[in-house]
């Protein structure tokens, strides 16, 4: 008996989304990507290319691409949440009118939510109650996941049986998964490097050096390791894939939007102005908010995140919060 075809809808039809799609459909798997603007998706469908998020990479002719979210999720077994974290709930309130009861749920959202602070798979159960969810993390510049260089990531989730599962159905030559039960730690992971990397691309747009971004990767990772502590996850995952891992790829890639957004603030640019000439989102721009506000409850010390809230959000000096963070009382490591 032949083996039943693998489905997948990708809800979202970004960068990370489209790369994923692509990843499944090279692999067999019956694939649909779902996207918010009816015209867009006739464009995918018609050109085979992500113009806006995926520039220059044809995509599968097996992939098909919807605007019908009920469709989508009433077609495929497994679906891939792959949308900004700031639109979840949107597109949520829009699943719970869908036939989604058995489905699996992979989250690709990188983000903590500014009301009530809950991870972003936190706020998929919250919203469809007990559903079966894992979190998809990890240093995965969609761009180059794309033109299949080689990449590691990390499925998460407390069902170890999903977790083996969906490390198959993802892995490939190219694009190869390990598992981890951490899924607080991860996703604190996934959302604060987003911050840390604003950071380091603040310090491109003032021209500083390596020696600057070193220290603000080091001292970030400290950061993100103490909310993981206050939030119990377990301090081994932020050395791992999902926090260093990531950390770096997202401070130092060229491809990086939150990167790019901390270097045009550096350079002086209004945060607005920086937003409205994007197409796609930086993460870090929202999730800083409801990370310094989560470090203030729970009176952790978060002097970056608290830096980069300044910028964005109090209209503060790049350089001056700089020097400030260097005059702060000195201490060991």
């Amino acid at each position: 008996m032949n083996k039943k075809r693998v489905s997948v809808g990708i809800i979202g039809d970004g960068g990370w989304g489209t790369t994923l799609a692509k990843v499944l459909a090279e692999k067999k798997c019956a694939v649909t990507v779902w996207g918010p603007f009816p015209e867009y998706v006739r464009e995918l469908e018609r050109k085979r290319e992500n113009r806006k998020f995926l520039p220059g990479i044809k995509l599968p002719a097996s992939i098909r691409f919807s605007s019908d979210l009920k469709q989508v999720v009433a077609e495929n077994n497994y679906l891939v949440l792959a949308i900004p974290s700031q639109y979840l709930m949107k597109v949520l309130k829009e699943v719970r009118q869908c036939s989604y009861r058995g489905k699996t749920f992979i989250s690709v959202v990188k983000g903590i939510d500014t009301e009530s602070f809950a991870t972003m798979s936190q706020l998929i159960e919250k919203e469809l109650g007990h559903v079966s969810i894992a979190v998809l993390s990890g240093p995965t510049i969609a761009l180059e996941v794309a033109r299949r260089i080689p990449t590691t990531a990390v499925v998460a989730s407390g069902d170890k049986i999903l977790m083996d599962e969906l490390q198959r159905l993802f892995s490939c030559d190219y694009f190869r998964l390990y598992t981890n039960p951490d899924v607080m730690g991860v996703e604190i992971c996934g959302s604060v490097k987003n911050i840390i990397a604003l950071a380091c691309g603040v310090c491109d747009g003032l021209g500083f050096g390596t020696n600057t971004k070193a220290a603000l990767l080091t001292r970030g990772l400290v950061e993100m390791t103490r909310l993981g502590r206050a939030m119990r996850a377990d301090p081994s995952t932020f050395i791992g894939l999902t926090g260093l891992g990531d950390l770096a790829t997202t401070c130092f890639s060229p491809n990086s939007r939150n990167r790019f957004v901390g270097c045009e603030l550096g350079k002086g640019r209004s945060i607005k102005s920086i937003l409205r000439s994007m197409d796609a989102v930086a993460e870090g721009v929202v999730t800083v908010k409801a990370v310094y506000n989560l470090a203030r409850k729970l009176q952790i010390d978060m002097p970056i995140t608290e830096a980069v809230y300044g910028i964005i959000y109090r209209g503060r000096s790049p350089r001056k919060v700089v020097v400030d963070l260097m005059r702060r009382s000195l201490k060991s490591e």
